[in-house]
């Protein structure tokens, strides 16, 4: 059992899982992110995050042997308030985890086909009247404008119909990013606009300025979301099922 400090550590045990590099929030000086910490256990790695995307999560790969024993002693140490995350094959595995909630954990490397038009980064005025789209129609999106936790927000800013005024009507945050993988949330769009491709528009142009960023863009999407799901294949991002669980108590 090791506990790693570095992030090039971390990097190196995650071998590419953009899910358990996103969990460890590196920054850009080469540390993990505040409050992060990371174990290594035979083929198996765990990543603590506190209060990441709302939740305190404990990321997680490897062997099904290895990584039930690397559970099992994270939890120890960081108590049962985190969520254990990972592979949905993973998580069926692992003695002690009862599934709550599957979704799919999306991703590209690549920049988007072609340019996103019509959209641009919100300044402070316009982010606070797309507010308004949360507060009527995804009140329960983890990352609102009103927060004020995301690093910026990109929208399309148009009229509905003629005679009404401009008003956000499809944003998408930047939020949550790290030094190896950027994170795009709070994807919402007017029901009136719907079917403009403005949604994809906006991820699009999102996903591009955070690969040449971070190197890569990643999101999480509820799998029974095929439309969303859609959006984002078409932009180049591939799916990863993953099992959100909660540990039972002996």
């Amino acid at each position: 059992m090791e506990e790693l400090i570095r992030l090039r550590d971390v990097e190196e045990a995650a071998a590419g899982d953009g899910h358990l590099l996103w969990a460890a929030q590196g920054q850009h000086d080469g540390r993990l992110g505040p409050g992060v910490r990371a174990w290594r256990h035979g083929t198996a790695l765990a990543v603590t995050s506190p209060d990441l995307s709302r939740r305190n999560r404990l990321a997680i790969k490897g062997d099904p042997d290895d990584a039930a024993h690397l559970v099992r002693h994270v939890l120890d140490e960081v108590g049962p308030a985190y969520r254990p995350v990972g592979q949905a094959s993973l998580i069926d595995e692992i003695p002690g985890l009862t599934p709550l909630r599957a979704f799919f954990w999306m991703e590209t490397s690549a920049l988007p086909d072609s340019p996103a038009v019509g959209v641009e980064w919100l300044d402070e005025v316009t982010v606070k009247e797309a507010a308004s789209l949360f507060d009527r129609f995804f009140p329960d999106s983890f990352a609102q404008p009103e927060d004020g936790i995301a690093h910026r927000w990109a929208g399309i800013v148009d009229s509905l119909g003629s005679g009404t005024p401009p008003e956000p009507l499809a944003v998408a945050a930047d939020v949550w990013s790290a030094a190896n993988c950027g994170f795009l949330a709070g994807v919402c769009t007017h029901p009136a606009a719907r079917g403009r491709g403005l949604a994809q528009a906006v991820c699009g142009f999102v996903i591009e300025a955070l690969v040449r960023r971070h190197g890569r863009a990643a999101l999480m999407v509820h799998a029974d979301n095929p439309s969303a799901i859609a959006v984002y294949e078409r932009l180049g991002m591939t799916k990863r099922l993953l099992t959100a669980a909660q540990v039972v108590s002996p």
